[in-house]
């Protein structure tokens, strides 16, 4: 019988078009040391901000889940404000970009950048 550890983990789902996107940037930036790491800040016009980028370092109280390799990265503050949101790729001819469909977002301000 083998042991388990628990690895604490957190809701927040990445897309496997949005996987491929970070893995397709990770060959171009020529690291396999890096997680994308996903979180809220105080700040926008609607109270909180996201923060989506690159991470070498492992942060005390971060959790963590794995897609397909693509390592994501939560710290334990947004844990709660992240819970249950979809990060995906936007390809077309208005928008490109990583998008957050965020169901705890109660409003959020016309960019769709910042949500309360």
């Amino acid at each position: 019988m083998s042991e388990t550890t628990e690895t604490a983990t957190h809701g927040v789902l990445l897309t496997d078009f949005a996987a491929d996107k970070v893995r397709s940037l990770l060959e171009q930036e020529g690291r396999d040391d890096l997680r994308l790491r996903v979180a809220v800040q105080p700040g926008g016009c609607s109270g909180l901000i996201y923060q989506l980028y690159f991470d070498e370092r492992y942060l005390d109280g971060d959790v963590t889940k794995d897609f397909g390799g693509v390592e994501v990265i939560v710290d334990r503050m947004s844990v709660p404000y992240l819970e249950g949101a979809t990060i995906d790729f936007a390809d077309t001819i208005e928008k490109q970009g990583f998008t957050i469909d965020n169901p705890n977002a109660g409003s959020a301000c016309a960019c769709g950048g910042s949500f309360s």
